[in-house]
């Protein structure tokens, strides 16, 4: 699998007129070779396919790289990495600082030039092959687990924190990670998009903004629902319903060859009609996979146009400052004809005790 992953690089890396890519970002660096340590950088290119590590990990990486040769740096890691670059060439330029990129061209030999090339792992990482769906589908399985089992367990009367915490313990005892830091927001703190969990009781009549993602084998899901404590109020459900036409107008909008500022507008044409356009500040979507943030972007500014296995979130949401929020979210695979849907959970108002 990463073998071929490096074939594919190095065409683009060609292409772009360069020797090599020094890649130096360590997601990028799992995503090519299977390393799963914390230090390591490849240099890849048409005759090139090496990968760097310290002495740490020298034992762990004979045991996961394959395809690559392997080379053990000693002292000092930028050295190390100058003496494996020659001719032109590219770096991550949207990864690595000023201050290492400075250091990095001090010891580099004379005749070698780095050019910025970021993103061109990115570009392969994008479209994700059957067993990274596969992968992602599990994470998102275990997720929605996770879900029905805190709902069991009741939301009212607990804290946002008390819940957030229970969910990440239960995500661990299941096998995984949690992929990023639960988000349980209820009554006014649903109205700010990436809330902290905070210690406040859980009171009747509140909705609760609840989004969550597990990682597993490396790769993460993105889900988010909005739950009821009790009877919520018409205002409420009024909100919760527009949000929900608007999240089924924007799934229905996914397919390969659609825009993403497209499908955005598909979704935020309806809650601009019905008065909350400036209540709903972020895109639509984004891409999920090895990180829980990346390409490609469902929003108003995207420039990308949505290819088969893309793995993206559409997750439109109204944020009404005082009172409340609302945000309903899929993780859906965009096929040919449409899209799959990995999200199991069912997206009626649900009414917690």
């Amino acid at each position: 699998m990463t073998p071929a992953r490096g074939d594919r690089l190095a065409e683009l890396v060609g292409a772009r007129g360069l020797d090599c890519l020094l890649v130096s970002q360590i997601v990028n660096v799992r995503y090519l070779t299977g390393f799963g340590g914390t230090n390591g950088a490849c240099v890849c290119g048409p005759e090139q396919r090496l990968f760097l590590t310290d002495f740490r990990y020298t034992e762990r990486a004979a045991a996961e790289v394959e395809g690559w040769k392997i080379e053990t740096v000693e002292g000092d890691w930028l050295a190390g990495l100058a003496k494996s670059l020659a001719g032109k060439v590219g770096f991550e330029d949207d990864h690595l600082s000023v201050r290492a990129l400075r250091k990095l061209e001090e010891r580099l030999e004379e005749g070698t030039e780095l050019a910025p090339a970021g993103g061109l792992v990115e570009e392969l990482r994008r479209v994700k092959d059957d067993d990274e769906l596969e992968a992602i589908a599990a994470a998102a399985r275990l997720a929605d687990d996770v879900y029905r089992a805190v709902l069991e367990q009741g939301i009212c009367g607990r804290s946002e924190r008390e819940i957030a915490r229970s969910a990440e313990a239960q995500i661990r005892e299941l096998g995984a990670e949690p992929s990023f830091p639960p988000i349980v927001a209820a009554g006014p703190n649903g109205a700010l998009p990436h809330a902290e969990p905070g210690d406040r009781e859980i009171e009747k009549g509140q909705l609760v903004v609840f989004d969550m993602g597990a990682e597993l084998a490396g790769y993460c899901s993105d889900c988010t629902r909005t739950y009821a404590c009790g009877e919520p109020g018409e205002l409420a459900r009024g909100v919760y319903e527009l949000v929900q036409d608007a999240q089924a107008a924007g799934l229905e909008a996914v397919a390969a060859g659609k825009e993403g500022k497209a499908v955005d507008a598909v979704a935020r044409k309806l809650i601009e009609a019905a008065g909350h356009g400036g209540r709903f500040g972020h895109g639509l979507g984004h891409g999920v996979g090895l990180e829980v943030h990346e390409a490609p972007r469902l929003s108003t500014r995207s420039e990308e146009t949505l290819l088969a296995g893309d793995v993206v979130t559409v997750e439109p949401g109204i944020y009404l400052p005082g009172e409340l929020g609302v945000r309903i979210e899929d993780l859906v695979v965009v096929t040919e004809s449409g899209h799959r849907n990995l999200s199991g959970l069912p997206k009626d108002l649900t009414v917690v005790d």
